[in-house]
């Protein structure tokens, strides 16, 4: 069964100017991920093939593979027609059903055979779901053009999830100097979210780096890392040459008076941490 969901990871608020932002972990299948990735008012990190074990991906696949729900008929353009029905139907839904194993058996050769998890991963990918961190502070020009009768069912059906999740999501209030910090829960006494600043802040903006990057709060064998294994990470993504630094996209700080609008990078009155690294902000 095809698996279309968001959640709300982190939904934060500036109490003086009102602005939010959000941070949506997505399941979607891969094959729309380049519709997903138009989107440049998104800040984004997805699991990726590369980094993913060959049997952990294959399991993944087989127990949730992608399949397509809505099975259109062939006609001129972009949009499917009508429904197939009856035998039509019955066999493109039997040859998704044989690609799939085909695929999954190329796979497990592949595998046996000692061929890297960057190779075999690709076999699966058109069977496979992919999991992705957004954030921004916009999305009024994604939910015009994605909930929209003319887009593509797979995007409308995530856009829709998106829309939802967030209406749904109280946020956190944040004073500037106090940062969003996605997949990191920081709570007060009374054990409810609270918000990072100061010393804790730093740490929290490290450690939410490391997990945006796996977009996970585990790694990728499933495993709950450690505090050290995630600062460690955070200073190899941010100490590399070149740097990689699309994960400290997520991490922001309110700035209502503009005063740091060169900091802001694709977020709108919210200074994004990247942009507070040396060579970011030029």
């Amino acid at each position: 069964m095809t698996t279309i969901s968001a959640k709300v990871i982190a939904h934060s608020k500036c109490a003086v100017s009102g602005k939010e932002i959000f941070t949506l972990q997505l399941r979607y299948p891969r094959w729309i991920h380049a519709e997903v990735m138009t989107h440049r008012q998104f800040s984004r990190n997805a699991s990726s093939s590369r980094a993913i074990p060959v049997k952990r991906l294959l399991a993944d696949m087989l127990r949730d593979p992608a399949y397509p729900i809505y099975w259109g008929s062939n006609q001129k353009g972009m949009q499917a027609g009508a429904p197939l029905t009856g035998w039509r139907l019955n066999t493109v839904r039997g040859a998704w059903w044989l690609g799939k194993w085909a695929a999954a058996g190329a796979a497990w050769l592949a595998d046996k055979a000692g061929a890297h998890k960057q190779v075999v991963n690709r076999l699966i990918e058109p069977f496979c779901h992919i999991n992705v961190a957004v954030t921004s502070t916009e999305w009024s020009n994604w939910d015009a053009l994605r909930i929209h009768p003319d887009a593509e069912p797979h995007i409308f059906h995530l856009a829709g999830e998106m829309f939802h999740a967030r209406m749904a999501s109280t946020p956190i209030i944040l004073q500037p100097g106090e940062w969003h910090t996605p997949y990191v829960e920081i709570t007060d006494e009374n054990e409810e979210p609270a918000a990072a600043s100061g010393g804790a802040a730093i740490l929290a903006v490290k450690l939410s780096v490391a997990r945006c990057a796996r977009n996970s709060y585990l790694t990728h064998d499933g495993k709950e890392p450690s505090m050290e294994a995630d600062l460690i990470l955070h200073d190899k993504l941010i100490d590399s040459k070149p740097l990689h630094a699309s994960p400290a996209e997520h991490q922001a700080t309110p700035d209502p008076y503009g005063e740091h609008r060169s900091q802001w990078g694709n977020f709108d009155h919210w200074r994004q941490y990247r942009k507070t690294l040396p060579g970011e902000c030029q």
